[in-house]
């Protein structure tokens, strides 16, 4: 149990993540007042981090669902084992010579994430990742099952949460969730990290990496950062140039790993031909 924003810091940070006030507050508020806490930015800021770190840091269950286009109730919450349902058939059958068989029972239910977090016994934390890729009918889905935290399977009847888990959905913002939704949650947007923090960052997450390699390569995403790119570094891509980096040895120039930073073509011609990187 984190007690307030400053023991959410401590815990996180004990993690290897370096959250600011802000989300540090934002996550103490979602575990105390109950309520889900949606986090939004740029891909590569971190928003999946933060709620794998706080399973670590409180000891709790991690349960992810990926979001996808075309995602449905039946991928997200739970499905029938057909194919054993058919074997278990077959074999009363020819046990017996009926087909005498309860098939819409706990032995044939397929957990899937949402009712997995539901049943769960202890602490858990439900991540349910880029909530801006599914569609307006699971997003309404969704609402409904976070206000009650309960869900009606017709064969079996109504499973509700013994302990509420603490929920955090993440999106890239690809396209607007709807109001009704976000009355449901806490709201914390997560930006890049500026210069300091992302040093910092760095780091911690590699403790390898010289302090001349570190600021330089936490310099040079600055000023990509500033470019009209098609896809913008993250904290991941930052730290996987500094290890590339360090990785070359001495005397490389950031050019060099250019790779591990920039995963677009037309990104990494562009950077080239305004010399972005010159000097270094």
């Amino acid at each position: 149990m984190l007690t307030n924003s400053d023991g959410v810091r401590e815990a996180l940070a004990g993690q290897g993540y370096l959250a600011g006030p802000d989300l540090a507050t934002a996550v103490f508020l979602a575990q105390d007042l109950g309520l889900p806490l949606l986090l939004e930015g740029e891909a590569g800021v971190g928003k999946t981090e933060v709620a794998r770190a706080i399973a670590a840091a409180t000891g709790a269950a991690l349960v992810r669902l990926q979001c996808h286009e075309g995602i449905d109730v039946h991928q997200a919450l739970y499905d029938w084992d057909h194919p054993r349902q058919l074997l278990a058939l077959r074999a009363a059958e020819l046990g017996s010579g009926e087909a005498d068989v309860d098939l819409w029972c706990e032995r044939f239910l397929l957990e899937r994430p949402l009712l997995r977090a539901l049943r769960a016994e202890g602490p858990t934390v439900l991540l349910i990742d880029e909530i801006d890729r599914a569609d307006d009918a699971f997003e309404a889905f969704l609402l409904e099952l976070l206000s009650d935290f309960a869900v009606t399977i017709p064969e079996l009847g109504t499973v509700t949460a013994a302990q509420r888990p603490l929920v955090i959905l993440t999106s890239n913002r690809t396209r607007e969730l709807h109001d009704a939704l976000k009355r449901r949650c806490l709201y914390q947007w997560i930006d890049y990290p500026d210069p300091v923090r992302e040093l910092a960052i760095l780091r911690v997450r590699a403790p390898g990496v010289t302090d001349d390699v570190a600021e330089r390569v936490v310099a040079a995403v600055a000023r990509l950062r500033e470019q009209e790119l098609y896809k913008q570094p993250g904290v991941g891509e930052t730290v996987a140039w500094a290890r590339a980096l360090t990785a070359l040895g001495d005397g490389a120039r950031l050019d060099d790993a250019l790779g591990a930073v920039l995963k677009v073509r037309e990104d990494q011609e562009r950077v080239r031909a305004l010399g972005v990187l010159a000097g270094g």
